[in-house]
């Protein structure tokens, strides 16, 4: 299904795989973040408004989606995969407010971040201009978003492939086992659309989404996976290769998917998979 990504606002959620901002050194951010409930996701960020006009930063409104590089930013050092799943909503609007979001297709995110100190909004570790995230072409429709749905079959895996080798990220994990998926999620979300506050790392994204016209499409990234014991210790580097990938776990056994990837064979119509090189800025 073809889709418009420079056409649609995208976010992505914090805190919604436990234990992945302990890894990533970011808890304290949301130390003063409360939420209806403890494994309860912390906020839903911005990564891009297309058209957004004021109060949307400038920075947002660059496009910085890219299916095969990440640009690594002059500068910075720490940056890492974020491996997620990705999903893309149909938004209805009633007046100025969100009233439902209809899940239309999903596949694999890239929600690449840049580990550093002293930045206010989480969203100013995540676009730092072109190439600076990625998610999958190849994409999946969702046929029900609940429990027994396609997305009860997928997993999400994550790789780095460093001078030939392959080495893994993120834990292989199952998308069900989000802390908030489904009509939990769903309704977090159109919460969080309306009603979100500038508090803290979080941002009043309503605002965002009026100045931008009210898009007739979002995508969300869900949340990272937590690391591997290699993924928390590592951070990307030029020359470097980003694997995610959303597979069927009734299709192909994680052991199948590694050889996969290795082989660079992982063109199939219910894989989502997303390939990124890394390269200077």
């Amino acid at each position: 299904m073809l889709i418009n990504l420079r056409n649609m606002a995208t976010f992505g959620v914090a805190g919604n795989f436990t234990g992945h901002l302990e890894q990533a050194g970011e808890a304290r951010d949301f130390t003063n973040v409360k939420t209806a409930e403890a494994k309860a996701p912390k906020a839903l960020f911005p990564t891009y408004i297309p058209n957004g006009t004021h109060p949307t930063p400038d920075f947002l409104k660059i496009f910085p989606f890219d299916e095969y590089r990440i640009i690594f930013p002059k500068g910075e050092q720490k940056l890492q995969i974020e491996p997620e799943c990705a999903i893309v909503f149909d938004v209805i609007w009633d007046g100025d407010q969100i009233k439902a979001l209809s899940p239309v297709v999903f596949g694999a995110s890239n929600d690449c971040s840049i580990r550093k100190e002293g930045a206010r909004k989480i969203s100013e570790k995540k676009n730092w201009g072109a190439s600076s995230k990625g998610f999958a072409s190849n994409l999946i429709k969702v046929d029900k978003f609940e429990k027994g749905g396609i997305l009860d079959r997928y997993r999400i895996a994550s790789f780095m492939i460093r001078d030939g080798i392959v080495y893994s990220y993120g834990e292989d994990s199952a998308v069900r086992d989000y802390s908030y998926i489904y009509e939990k999620l769903n309704v977090w979300l159109i919460d969080k659309f309306n009603n979100q506050q500038d508090e803290g790392p979080a941002e009043r994204i309503h605002d965002y989404l009026l100045s931008a016209n009210k898009p007739k499409q979002v995508m969300v990234s869900v949340g990272a996976t937590r690391y591997t014991d290699f993924g928390t210790k590592n951070f990307l580097q030029e020359g470097d290769r980003s694997v995610v990938v959303v597979y069927p776990e009734d299709v192909y056994s994680e052991e199948e998917i590694i050889e996969r990837v290795k082989k660079d064979n992982l063109e199939e119509e219910d894989i989502s998979v997303l390939s990124q090189e890394v390269v200077l800025g």
